[in-house]
């Protein structure tokens, strides 16, 4: 029984922290408020109206407005129509004022909120993004924030407008005829019991509806993105197939959610109109010594008010849609964001890295890492081998903390790389791996990206030939300012991966660390990039992950890993003569290349 409450005021708290970022636009707010309060005062003066027109139809000796001091002798025959197009007017400011303030303040939350999302997600923790898909995170920013801003400013125009005109027709209908008023009062009970029953089916629907929008965009999302795969597969059957159903199953939940809306407003609506027959009988049973124009006005006026009463529970519908993407924006707002308690900033760093007894394991999972220790001199070539999942590129992700270790440390110039600020770290470290990410942008920007943009010309066409890459932008359509499409579609993976090798040339940090940097390249692209890494690596640190063994042969140690632990390590000629891990691997590498 205690539920209820609890839910009630857990949507009350969301709701107030949802209006929290209406502040900024509190006077645009104001005015807003101002034109609803104009539109609805013209609604009692419309029925008003009505009063003089019908009485000066029934009683044509009543002339002038005999009732009003400032109009009493003006002749009925002028001042109805004149009054009529002075009432639309005010309250077409009045709309006008309204809708158009309220829009921009809309507009303005719609962005804040989008704004508030996107830069939260930069600063949310690798471990976030590997937990939720990208389909349902990109639904939060462009589904779910215009449901929020429904809630928070559609809802409220509703609310008050349609609340105002409720408040003014009422006031209207009490000073025109007391105990009638008191009987349409009656009503308000049966319409708040209504209103409540249906409240909690909108928000569970609403949040079916949201993880629905989030399936849709993560499976489009998907198909574009490994367009590719899909169509040299044959795919196309079987991702139409998943569309289709996500798509199915997105609209049957809007159309649980719409028939709900469709029972619950004409069973408003007879509820609502039973009232007005009751009130009928009771005009006529007692009207006293009303006027028809009294009486017409009276029932003009109730017959107003319906429509705004029917908006106003409505609104729930609006509001239980709002909550239920608050909910999910505000749960990721309130993600713990990527730990930054270091407070060390270090200009240059020699690139001395010594790891000591650390163990990791992602989430609850088993430990990917058990117990490693090594230790890197400045200027030295350090080689990780082993078989996939051996725990290399966990170890390259922890050096820069795109992951948080517990145990052990990880210490660069002796310095724990937590102590360290995250953009300071970053900024000595330098990452190829074999996803290359690229931007839909110009090659260029592509190179000098980040804190590299603003890089002079000279120093990213030095950076680009380094990287073997010069020969090919210039023979692109526009050169350096050709755009590379999205993630870089329209090169070959060995040119997006030079672009990316060139931009860690141009980051000219003290650590490299490259993960598989050269998987994506033809022999002859391989060799190129091979001495352009020798020229790179030296005077830097460098951590390489490399599938080729022929690439790491000059390595000053070659490490091999196997389930997390390092089972040997030595130059390459003293691990070759060990006979063990590193040369099975060797001979069977050897052996796949003479037979190709």
């Amino acid at each position: 029984m205690m539920q209820h409450p609890v839910k009630l005021v857990s949507s009350l708290k969301i709701y107030f922290r949802l209006l929290r970022y209406l502040r900024p636009f509190i006077g645009l707010f104001v005015v807003s408020l101002l034109g609803f309060i104009i539109f609805a005062s013209a609604q009692p003066m419309l029925a008003s109206i009505l009063k003089f027109f019908v009485d000066g139809l029934t009683e044509p000796e009543r002339s002038t407005f005999h009732d009003i001091p400032m109009l009493g002798d003006l002749d009925l025959a002028y001042g109805v129509p004149l009054l009529l197009v002075a009432i639309v007017f005010w309250q077409g400011v009045g709309s006008y004022l309204g809708n158009y303030f309220l829009s921009r303040v809309s507009l303005g939350l719609i962005h804040d909120l989008r704004i508030a999302l996107f830069e939260n997600l930069l600063r949310l923790p690798n471990a976030y993004f590997d937990q939720n898909n990208s389909g349902h995170l990109i639904s939060r920013i462009t589904y779910n924030v215009t449901m929020v801003t429904g809630a928070a400013t559609d809802a409220i125009k509703v609310i008050i407008r349609e609340g105002l005109t409720v408040a003014f027709l009422f006031a209207y209908l009490t000073w025109m005829n007391l105990k009638l008023t008191l009987v349409m009062l009656a009503i308000l009970p049966i319409i708040g019991l209504m209103v409540g029953s249906t409240s909690r089916k909108f928000r569970k629907q609403s949040r079916r509806i949201q993880v629905a929008m989030g399936d849709l965009t993560h499976v489009a999302s998907e198909t574009i993105q490994a367009y590719r795969v899909v169509r040299s597969f044959g795919g196309e059957a079987c991702e139409a197939a998943r569309f289709r159903a996500s798509s199915a199953a997105n609209t049957d939940k809007q159309l649980r959610m719409a028939r709900t809306s469709a029972v619950f407003t004409p069973a408003l609506q007879l509820v609502t109109f039973s009232s007005m027959s009751v009130l009928l009988f009771l005009v006529l049973l007692l009207r006293g010594d009303a006027s028809a124009g009294d009486l017409v006005a009276y029932i003009t006026a109730a017959g107003m008010l319906p429509k705004p009463i029917r908006q106003l529970s409505e609104v729930s519908a609006t509001i239980q849609k709002g909550l239920a993407g608050a909910e999910s924006i505000f749960a990721q707002l309130d993600e713990a964001q990527e730990a930054d308690h270091g407070t060390i900033e270090r200009e240059h760093v020699s690139g001395r890295i010594e790891v000591k007894n650390l163990s990791f394991g992602y989430g609850d999972g088993p430990r990917v890492l058990d117990d490693i220790s090594l230790a890197i001199e400045p200027g030295q070539m350090i080689a990780l081998v082993g078989r996939s999942g051996g725990g290399k590129s966990t170890l390259a992700s922890l050096i820069p903390r795109f992951y948080r270790h517990t145990t052990g440390q990880i210490l660069i110039d002796g310095v724990d790389i937590r102590d360290f600020t995250l953009r300071n770290l970053r900024r000595h470290i330098a990452l190829v791996t074999q996803q290359t990410s690229l931007f839909n942008d110009s090659v260029a920007n592509n190179i000098a990206y980040g804190d590299l943009a603003g890089a002079p010309r000279e120093a990213i066409e030095k950076a680009s030939e380094a990287a073997y890459a010069r020969e090919f932008i210039e023979r692109l359509p526009h050169g350096y300012d050709t755009l590379v499409g999205e993630n870089g579609v329209l090169l070959s993976g060995g040119q997006r991966q030079r672009l990316a090798i060139a931009r860690a040339i141009l980051k000219d940090a003290p650590i490299l660390i490259l993960d598989e940097a050269t998987s994506a390249l033809d022999t002859e692209s391989e060799r190129h990039i091979q001495k352009a890494l020798d020229r790179v690596m030296q005077n830097r640190t460098t951590l390489v992950i490399a599938h080729r063994l022929s690439t790491i042969e000059k390595a000053d140690v070659i490490m091999v890993m196997d389930q997390g632990r390092i089972v040997e390590y030595g130059a390459h000629a003293e691990l070759l003569a060990r006979n063990g891990h590193y040369a099975r691997l060797h001979a069977m590498q050897f052996n796949e290349e003479e037979e190709g």
